[in-house]
């Protein structure tokens, strides 16, 4: 209660006189009267307030302390379930509070509160703790190194990062160091490390299942393509083992000695003159379907290629006839197929897996026309400034506008049970931004779906 209020009370011995209407002093009947009857109240309602004021003050007291006893439980229940080892200092350095996992890791028993913070440390790393906390004493700011933490069975290097404690002037009133052991902390990283290699096998073999799987669609074609040529070679080769027999039957009597008119005769008879000619021709057509059979047998292998290794300039236009090519090789169903206009454009990449992108593309524009008879797909390659535009486009049902956010996303399919595996466009969209392109749906000229792949020209050409 304050000093001043006091003196306002009536001294030992005094008492109030009721008739007077003044306080008299027992010891000095003389003295002269202090207090009125309005002072005396202006004392009690004083009172009355410091009395309050108290009672307020006490409770708030008490508020503060429950909210500091749930703090410390709180801070406490952090300071034994952190994994990192965390240490509270004050602002000379010394710790004021440490987790359960300091002791885990220097050792139980260990007694470091109290102590300097530098002393947890190797001899060789003391003085870099010590001007670590200098430095962030000085800058304010946060600052990570690495240092031996002693245990009891030798050294432990520890990630650690000192962070300032500042007060309500915004002066360092301490420091936090939080440590994380670098074992740990290497093999957190090999292990993701691990799971970002197996994550990439895992894309390359989706990548592969994908292609095999638009392989097998061409199966059909593949057997048809092959078949002509090689059946071409084998009737030429048929008539080219004729065409020998004569000839060893002529050659065989030249060298038995006959006679000039026998031999006329004799050539006459297996008609040689003709067969000379026809010799000729047997040649060049087997030739002609040997060189047929290099030919899908080359692009058979750019199409079966990996796409991995470095990237090569080629013609996006040259691709993408190749492609569409085997693709209208292996349908079943009659479709017309539009490649106009095909600019010339030389794209840097991986041929391979442009192929396949393209490939994905014109068979799904071929399977959204399936049952219909005026089937068509419509391809065109354009230059538009630095960039090769693709457009794959069929007068097919579309694609639903609802569907067209999911259009790319993994395992999304339209197509029947057991028709599609719903990585055709995700994979594709994928190589396409690998390559720095972009593969997107469009607006059709007419109806039916449309898709655009751009990719950068090779140095702008």
């Amino acid at each position: 209660m304050d000093t001043a209020m006091i003196s306002l009370f009536p001294p030992p011995g005094a008492f109030y006189d009721s008739a007077m209407g003044s306080v008299s002093d027992t010891l000095n009947p003389d003295r002269p009267a202090q207090f009125s009857d309005d002072a005396w109240v202006e004392v009690l309602s004083a009172m009355d307030r410091t009395y309050a004021d108290l009672v307020s003050y006490q409770e708030q007291l008490e508020r503060q302390n429950a909210e500091l006893e749930e703090m410390q439980t709180f801070l406490t229940a952090i300071l034994s379930s952190v994994s990192d080892v965390l240490i509270v200092t004050d602002r000379t350095g010394r710790i004021a509070r440490t987790s359960q996992s300091l002791e885990q890791i220097a050792g139980p028993g260990r007694s470091v509160l109290g102590t300097p913070v530098a002393d947890l440390f190797d001899e060789g790393h003391k003085d870099v703790v010590a001007a670590m906390l200098q430095t962030v004493q000085d800058r304010r700011r946060t600052s990570s190194f690495e240092a031996n933490l002693m245990t009891a069975e030798g050294v432990e290097p520890l990630d650690i990062s000192i962070a300032p404690r500042l007060d309500d002037r915004g002066r360092v009133d301490g420091f936090v160091l939080t440590g994380r052991p670098l074992g740990a902390l290497r093999t957190a990283y090999a292990e993701l490390r691990q799971s970002h290699d197996a994550l990439k096998t895992a894309q390359a073999q989706l990548v592969r299942n994908e292609k095999l799987a638009s392989l097998g669609r061409l199966l059909a074609g593949v057997a048809h393509e092959l078949n002509n040529p090689i059946s071409f070679v084998y009737a030429n080769t048929h008539a080219l083992e004729r065409y020998a027999g004569k000839f060893e039957a002529y050659f065989a009597r030249v060298q038995g000695g006959a006679g000039r008119e026998e031999l006329i005769q004799l050539r006459q008879d297996l008609r040689l003159d003709r067969e000379v000619a026809n010799l000729r021709e047997a040649t060049k057509g087997a030739r002609e379907g040997a060189e047929r059979v290099r030919d899908i047998v080359e692009d058979l292998r750019r199409l079966s290629a990996d796409g991995s290794g470095e990237k090569v300039a080629f013609d996006l236009a040259e691709t993408v006839r190749i492609a569409a090519s085997w693709v209208l090789r292996g349908m079943k169903q009659p479709v017309a197929l539009e490649m106009e206009p095909m600019e010339p454009a030389q794209v840097l990449g991986r041929p391979g897996h442009i192929q396949q992108v393209v490939m994905n593309l014109v068979q799904n524009a071929v399977d959204a026309l399936e049952g219909q008879a005026d089937g068509k797909v419509r391809l065109s390659v354009l230059r538009h400034g630095n960039r090769a535009e693709l457009t794959v486009a069929d007068n097919g049902p579309g694609v639903p506008a609802d569907l067209g956010a999911a259009i790319f996303d993994p395992f999304f399919t339209t197509k029947p049970v057991g028709r599609g595996t719903g990585l055709g466009l995700s994979i594709s969209h994928k190589i396409t931004e690998e390559h720095g392109g972009t593969l997107t749906l469009c607006d059709p000229p007419d109806q039916g779906a449309c898709f655009r792949l751009t990719l950068p020209l090779e140095l702008g050409r």
